[in-house]
């Protein structure tokens, strides 16, 4: 790739300018696989130039979490460290920032039993409960970002010679992030921005109070509660400084109403389930509780999934992305729930997020259940869209108008 280096480069830049949006005096966090090690230096650079006041990095070696799950003692998996959960909370009591290079291996777990993976990650939720409830509540400026490994490169693009596997990887996550030779990205993405607050306000505007979608294996009939709001792009933090939290983001999302969800839905790409692939999964919807599931493979990871807590056999999140969107067109899949998702319509089981409704982020839980919000430990997307997706959304009025139609939106004058 001609001048890697400086590509690399702007993707620092724009994950610091754009993603995490490092303030001055500003304390950032950066996960990351020992992979990525020479990408990450150039984050922690443009952090510092950005003002940031220190920059921990926590490297993350799936070899050693494999060898964890192969070694350890079966009633360990229950173990958290209070000590780490504790530091999450007090970097976002002291208004941090987190920034995730998360690229999970879809393969991680092959061989591995099931229950020691559920009850490892049920463990990290129940003790992560508060700082996450900040996550969702924007008290913490957090990005979750993609940057390649040779595991995960291997699985994509098993279809080209392996030296040129990670080349690919890294071509496609520039191109996903509108990083080019010569544009400026910062800019270019606030550009995109502004196109996805367009539909954000649209669908505000709007007042749907519901959206029924079709598809092949999908008639599903989604409610929205009262104050719903859609949001785009990205948000504000607590102390009212914007940043992405997913990047690359193609879409606009909302909370379905808790209990108001019916009928069947179809998943229409693999989900990398914590490191545990299922595929081709299929749900059936009563009062907004999953009454049937089942999957073409991977099904016992669902049902480890839904055994997390009440919350998690119920919808939490609606996200609309249109399958002409820039990551549909690249016809991969990525094994990777935050690029697959943005270029698919998905829902979420599990947690909504308080800032999808008015006033959320005071409300507790017990309040946004009141209010028709779905309470959980776990938030698990997956991709129900395709190029034969359907969706019409039900205004106020009774009145029935489409919404999408062959995957797409319906543009009107």
């Amino acid at each position: 790739m001609k001048d890697f280096n400086h590509m690399l480069e702007k993707y620092a830049e724009l994950v610091i300018k754009i993603g995490v949006n490092i303030q001055p005096g500003q304390v950032l966090l950066v996960q990351a696989p020992l992979e990525t090690v020479d990408f990450t230096r150039k984050v922690v650079a443009k952090a510092y130039e950005s003002g940031a006041k220190f920059v921990q990095v926590d490297w993350d070696d799936e070899k050693v979490t494999r060898i964890r799950y192969e070694k350890a003692a079966d009633d360990s998996f229950g173990y958290y460290p209070k000590w780490q959960a504790d530091m999450m909370e007090q970097l976002a009591e002291s208004g941090g920032a987190v920034l995730h290079i998360k690229v999970p291996d879809p393969e991680l777990f092959r061989g591995i039993d099931s229950s020691k993976v559920s009850t490892a990650v049920k463990a990290a939720a129940v003790a992560r409960e508060k700082y996450q409830a900040y996550v969702r509540s924007n008290k913490v400026t957090w990005s979750l970002i993609k940057a390649p490994t040779k595991a995960w490169a291997d699985k994509v693009f098993a279809d080209l010679p392996e030296d040129a596997r990670v080349p690919a990887m890294w071509e496609a996550v520039f191109q996903m992030n509108r990083v080019t030779a010569d544009n400026d990205p910062v800019a270019a993405w606030q550009d995109h921005i502004r196109t996805l607050k367009e539909k954000q306000e649209y669908m505000n505007n709007k007042r749907y109070k519901a959206l029924h979608y079709r598809a092949p294996g999908t008639d599903l009939h989604v409610e929205m509660p009262e104050g719903y709001l859609w949001l785009g792009g990205g948000d504000h933090n607590e102390a009212g400084n914007y940043f992405v939290a997913n990047m690359p983001t193609e879409e606009i999302y909302t909370m379905p109403h808790r209990t108001g969800v019916n009928g069947t839905v179809a998943s229409t790409f693999p989900l990398n389930l914590n490191g545990r692939l299922v595929e081709g999964i299929r749900l059936t919807f009563k009062d907004g509780k999953v009454v049937e599931y089942d999957a073409d493979s991977g099904r016992e990871h669902l049902t480890s999934l839904f055994e997390t807590d009440e919350g998690a056999s119920y919808l939490g999140e609606m996200a609309l992305v249109p399958y002409d969107s820039p990551i549909s067109k690249m016809k991969r899949v990525f094994f990777n729930t935050g690029i697959d998702e943005n270029a698919s319509c998905h829902f979420a089981l599990g947690s909504s997020y308080p800032v999808n409704i008015e006033g959320g982020t005071k409300l507790s839980k017990e309040e946004l259940l009141a209010r028709g919000a779905n309470v959980s430990l776990t938030h698990v997307d997956f991709m129900v869209g395709s190029e034969e997706l359907e969706i019409d959304g039900e205004l106020p009025d009774g009145t029935i108008e489409p919404v999408f139609r062959n995957g797409v939106w319906v543009t009107r004058d």
